[in-house]
C-alpha cells in the first residue's frame, strides 16, 4: 500500500507550506498519495492566485467556496462535503493528516 498523506492547509501561509511539504515528499516517495485539503483563507488564495503544480491535488472547500461566493477554477478539485467531513472520513481510511 502506498502512503496517503493529507495536507491541511486553512491559512494563505499553510497552504504554502502544504504546497512546499508536497513537493519534498513526492521528491523522497514518489508514489505517495498527496491530497490539499485547503479551507477559509486557503480557498480564496487558491481560486484567485497563479496556477501551481500542486493544483491537481489540492482540493478546495465547498462551504468556503459557498460562503465566500467563489467558484473553483476547473484545475482543483472541490470536495464533494465540507474539509472537516474529508478529513475526518479520510483519516478513518487510515490516510496521515498533518496541518501544513
Amino acid at each position: 500500500m502506498s502512503t496517503r498523506v493529507l495536507l491541511h492547509a486553512p491559512t494563505v501561509h499553510a497552504l504554502e507550506r502544504a504546497r512546499s511539504n508536497a513537493r519534498n515528499l513526492l521528491k523522497d516517495i514518489p508514489d505517495a498519495q498527496i491530497r490539499i485539503i485547503a479551507n477559509a483563507q486557503a480557498v480564496k488564495a487558491c481560486v484567485e492566485g497563479a496556477e501551481h503544480d500542486c493544483d491537481a491535488y489540492t482540493y478546495l472547500c465547498p462551504n468556503t467556496l459557498r460562503n465566500q461566493s467563489l467558484s473553483a477554477p476547473e484545475r482543483f478539485q472541490t470536495l464533494e462535503q465540507g474539509a472537516i467531513t474529508a478529513l475526518v472520513k479520510l483519516q478513518a481510511e487510515n490516510w496521515i493528516y498533518i496541518r501544513a
